[in-house]
């Protein structure tokens, strides 16, 4: 006996048998108990989701000879059912519309339409894909489909109900048919392997399911496959070897790697990805599955039901989750999106996919538009990283008493007067002052942050652009940065960078220095006050602005254009 694929050996019989289509299952018997069956029904939704079983079955229930009348029962059994199921059946005509669209052939239809069922209650044309039939062919059709013969039935299938033109769809109740949650789909699989006593894991079904992209037929195929390998039991290796399925645990790790921001691992990982078969297109597709998954358990708790995994694939994904935050993930999927589609048109996917994980790999900071505003306006909210924070040493800090308006007007007393070794720089407490002494360490400042930028980086070196050495008092050096500079400032004090800076500088000047930063107020200028400034010089504050410069820095970004609001 030839075999019968799992798609045809497990389709459902009766309304009862139907899954992931409970709503329209229950409409369509009440429709028949309360006998407001409809002449013409339009059935639409994407491939596999059941369609035509749904036809079949309102077909058997509406002819089975084994009742006086429709059934929302049928019996299966009795020469009508058995006839529909096989497609045979000389009153249930199933048409294919992509192979009979012309006018013609529904002129034909129509002729045919008018005689009587041989032995059944109703004449049930069964129409696949209807929305292949030609505009001609539906207005041939409209008549009758608005005022058929009393024994005829219309059942139109479709993926593309679109395409179906509003006279038609006016004439029929239609049904939109929902795609099949994994979640179902798994539990469909489980039930037939174990009709079918073929043993399997546990860690196999979820990712068949979620394959199948809310297609039953479509994961029933795939079932199919695996079965065909012949092993046994069917595990979720065979996913990688037969169907090209990115490895989980692989993903996994990669991700790891990419939150120890551990760069050497990240490229490890991409190539044993890429040995196993995979291309770079499904990798990026893996990771952007894997990093939806972390957002919604980072974000919904590890126990929300809007992701499908095991428990065990629940436990690890929570534990990573708590590695990023939701912003770093955000970026991270909208980036990954972008990335798939220009690997798709490059000549050199594998250079452009190892660039852009190691940039995820190395990233520190990742703000958002309304931290960077609070900050902006004086705010301190905790900066958002990609993982958790490096405990570093803070940086020591004198103490500074305020000063008050006219502690700069009078003399300084005998117990505020410097230090013999301390180098004054400033003496006003509200505007920026002018330095007196030593000149040299204020001249050579700008050679200073060059040297810094040499050992510690571009990064910091711009970070303390902008900056002044203000007061070397005994071995503490203290940095102002103007009033616009309050990101540079909090990000020089964040994640170690003052103790690098301290080191440098204490290089530099051949002498231990310590470090402390503050910020300075700058005087309003009156030139301007109470009129608008021109427009180029508008651009320019903007374009020399502290936290624009730190979001075109970090983010690698082009200014393309500036909107006053």
């Amino acid at each position: 006996m030839a075999y019968t694929v799992l798609a045809r050996k497990y389709r459902s019989q009766t309304f009862d048998d139907v899954v992931g289509q409970d709503p329209i299952a229950k409409t369509l018997k009440s429709a028949i108990k309360t006998g407001r069956v409809a002449h013409a029904y339009l059935f639409t939704g994407t491939r596999g989701v059941g369609k035509t079983t749904m036809a079949r079955i309102l077909a058997k229930a509406l002819n089975c000879l084994a009742f006086d009348q429709p059934t929302t029962t049928p019996c299966c059994k009795c020469g009508s059912c058995v006839a529909v199921n096989t497609g045979e059946d000389i009153d249930v005509i199933e048409i294919d519309g992509a192979s009979n669209n012309r006018v013609d052939e529904i002129r034909e239809l129509r002729e045919n339409a008018i005689y009587r069922p041989a032995r059944a209650r109703y004449k049930i044309y069964i129409i696949d894909e209807v929305h292949m039939l030609t505009t001609a062919a539906f207005n041939a059709l409209l008549k009758t489909l608005e005022e058929p013969p009393e024994h005829v039935k219309f059942i139109f299938a479709t993926t593309e109900p679109n395409k179906v033109i509003a006279t038609i769809q006016s004439r029929c109740q239609r049904f939109d048919f929902s795609n099949i949650s994994p979640k179902v789909i798994a539990g469909q699989l489980k039930s037939i392997l174990r009709q079918e006593k073929i043993e399997y894991e546990e860690d196999l079904i979820l990712p068949v399911a979620r394959m199948a992209n809310g297609s039953m037929r479509d994961g029933l195929s795939l079932l199919d496959r695996l079965i065909s390998t012949g092993e046994t039991p069917l595990t979720a290796k065979l996913l990688e070897e037969y169907l090209g399925q990115p490895n989980a645990e692989k993903i996994h790790k990669l991700i790891e790697r990419i939150a120890d921001g551990d760069a050497a691992g990240t490229l490890t990982g991409i190539e044993d990805l890429i040995c196993s078969g995979l291309g770079e297109v499904q990798i990026v597709d893996a990771l952007i599955e894997s990093m939806r998954d972390l957002l919604v358990i980072r974000s919904a708790g590890v126990d929300t039901d809007l992701v499908i995994l095991t428990a065990d694939q629940k436990e690890k994904a929570g534990a990573l989750a708590q590695r990023f935050d939701a912003a770093s993930l955000i970026y991270t999927i909208t980036a990954l999106e972008k990335l798939r589609w220009t690997i798709r048109n490059s000549d050199t996917p594998r250079a452009l996919l190892d660039a852009s994980l190691l940039r995820f790999t190395l990233s520190e900071h990742f703000m958002n538009v309304d931290e960077l505003m609070s900050r902006a306006q004086g705010g301190t909210p905790a900066a958002v990283k990609k993982k958790a924070p490096i405990e570093a040493k803070p940086a020591a800090k004198a103490p500074t008493p305020p000063a008050s308006p006219a502690s700069s007007e009078s003399p300084p007393s005998p117990r505020e007067e410097p230090e013999p070794q301390a180098w004054q720089l400033t003496s006003e407490p509200v505007a920026p002052r002018v330095p007196s002494a030593p000149i040299d360490l204020i001249e050579s400042w700008p050679q200073i942050l060059g040297s810094i930028g040499a050992r510690l980086g571009n990064l910091i070196a711009s970070l303390l652009a902008g900056s002044t050495p203000r007061e070397l008092k005994g071995d503490t050096l203290t940095i102002a940065f103007p009033a616009k500079g309050r990101i540079q400032k909090e990000m020089c004090e964040s994640n170690g960078r003052a103790e690098q800076i301290e080191s440098a500088l204490s290089e530099h000047l051949g002498r231990r220095v310590r470090i402390k930063f503050e910020m300075i107020a700058e005087p309003q200028d009156e030139s301007t006050n109470g009129r608008e400034k021109p427009n180029g010089e508008n651009r320019r504050e903007i374009l020399n602005d502290p936290g624009v410069k730190t979001v075109l820095l970090g983010l690698d970004a082009t200014i393309t254009g500036i909107e006053e609001v």
